[in-house]
């Protein structure tokens, strides 16, 4: 689904920015890419995205769609949704909790919330949808991988 363009220049821009700073080649290829996401609102999966990179750039192959959107991820540019890429993770704790998730070494740790619990998402979401449950996932660094970063900036 294709959104309204008037982002779409402080979108790339942006990425423009981010990219160059980094040090990141802009390649037709990471435009487009970039792009692509950049005007649709559904949130799109790779696969998704490689189809409608396709219809432009023929040469286009899935692994550059994917390394794309990850480096895009690495940099800020973009955010994930659902599952992790490298592996489904499990849950056998059924009883009404929250996820912390360590962007940097995957840790993943229940925690539980009555503040988060009574947010009132159903009212929310009305013109979305309609809500069968909440589950809030927080992403950060957990305790051990701030200590690696801390000992990295020091060396």
């Amino acid at each position: 689904m294709k959104k309204n363009n008037s982002e779409l220049p402080l979108r790339m821009d942006r990425f423009e920015r981010i990219c160059r700073d980094a040090g990141v080649k802009l390649t037709r290829q990471r435009l487009e890419i970039f792009r692509e996401l950049a005007l649709t609102e559904d949130h799109p999966d790779a696969e998704a995205i490689y189809r409608r990179v396709r219809t432009k750039l023929p040469q286009v192959s899935l692994d550059t769609v994917y390394r794309t959107l990850w480096m895009l991820n690495d940099l800020g540019l973009i955010d994930t949704l659902g599952q992790a890429h490298d592996r489904t993770r499990f849950d056998a704790n059924l009883n009404h909790h929250h996820h912390f998730a360590c962007v940097r070494c995957g840790l993943i740790r229940d925690f539980y919330s009555d503040d988060l619990d009574r947010l009132n998402v159903r009212d929310a979401i009305r013109d979305v949808g309609e809500a069968s449950s909440l589950h809030l996932e927080v992403r950060g660094l957990c305790h051990e991988c701030i200590k690696r970063k801390m000992e990295e900036e020091k060396t």
